[in-house]
């Protein structure tokens, strides 16, 4: 089977799981922003959680199909058509051979994954089709998808039409957002009213919001405890000589916009990291959209633990309600 691109979208690019066990070599995991909605989504269609699907932003792209398929779209709220007829979301549903798949205009969120059964069968890179542009990996020529594209997928329908994720289940940031924070190695070298105040704050998404890192402007700057900047670190009170970073790390360059590194970020450089996202709370900052309203909130572990089963948990239900 096939999918032919009849319109590509604003940017949409095939997606997994990510390629992990390379960061050291300082080749991201990539792979989903939303990981949530694309496990979800192949639940739906009967597909491994870890198949590859689509990941549309802000535009969903129009696809015509060569053979019957089972499919799904989660993540963000965009109406979804087939030959025009309105069809939900977080939902299985038939697209028949010669029937075209497309979407109207983003209501909320950012981003939504589509999931065709038997997955998208591009040729794998390091382990994964998952899209790195940058590295020329994965994807279609390592590229996000054009019009004109044939996109090949799996065969055989192995999933069902009619199935649905419980509304409760459907996983998205609060408005304004909420994001977890862990503080991490280079807290102490804030002031004690900047780290205050980065809390207190209520920042907002910038323009410069992507698959390397989303860039959060509005909030006070911060405030560094004076030092001697060590040899190699440069004069700016945000440098460090280099450090690396882990998903999710929040680097301030300057001190004054705050940047969520995210699935194609670099694994390392120059600038303090203050802490990061927790692992549960990454998901929704793919959902964001620029101009949105973000609270940072501080946690410690075992708050971040519980997070992540929760998460867990919930992925679980999920499970036992399409089984």
């Amino acid at each position: 089977m096939a999918l032919k691109i009849n319109k590509p979208g604003l940017s949409t690019s095939v997606q997994d799981l990510g390629r992990p066990g390379y960061f050291h070599l300082g080749i991201p995991i990539s792979g989903a922003m939303d990981r949530f909605a694309l496990r979800a989504a192949n639940m739906l269609v009967g597909n491994p959680e870890g198949a590859a699907g689509l990941e549309a932003v802000f535009m969903g792209p129009e696809i015509e199909f060569t053979e019957d398929a089972i499919v799904a779209v989660t993540g963000a709220e965009m109406p979804i058509t087939i030959d025009g007829e309105a069809v939900e979301g977080w939902t299985s549903f038939t697209v028949k051979s010669g029937q075209t798949l497309a979407f109207g205009f983003l209501k909320t969120g950012a981003r939504i994954y589509i999931a065709v059964s038997g997955g998208i069968a591009t040729d794998p890179d390091l382990g994964s089709r998952s899209t790195y542009p940058i590295g020329a990996l994965g994807g279609v020529d390592g590229r996000p998808i054009a019009q004109g594209d044939v996109i090949p997928s799996g065969q055989g329908i192995v999933g069902k039409a009619g199935l649905s994720v419980p509304t409760d289940l459907r996983r998205g940031p609060t408005n304004p957002a909420e994001l977890r924070v862990l503080p991490g190695l280079y807290w102490n070298r804030l002031t004690e009213a900047a780290g205050n105040g980065f809390f207190e704050d209520t920042w907002i998404v910038a323009p410069e919001a992507d698959r390397m890192g989303y860039r959060f402007k509005g909030g006070r700057p911060l405030e560094f405890v004076d030092r001697e900047q060590p040899f190699g670190a440069g004069a700016d009170p945000s440098n460090i000589v280099d450090g690396c970073y882990s998903y999710g790390s929040i680097q301030v360059p300057g001190g004054t916009e705050p940047i969520v590194l995210h699935r194609d970020a670099v694994s390392g450089g120059g600038y303090f990291t203050l802490g990061a996202i927790i692992s549960a709370d990454m998901d929704f900052i793919g959902q964001l959209q620029p101009n949105t309203p973000v609270r940072f909130v501080k946690v410690d572990m075992d708050e971040a633990l519980a997070a992540r089963t929760s998460r867990r948990e919930a992925l679980q239900k999920i499970r036992k309600d399409l089984t």
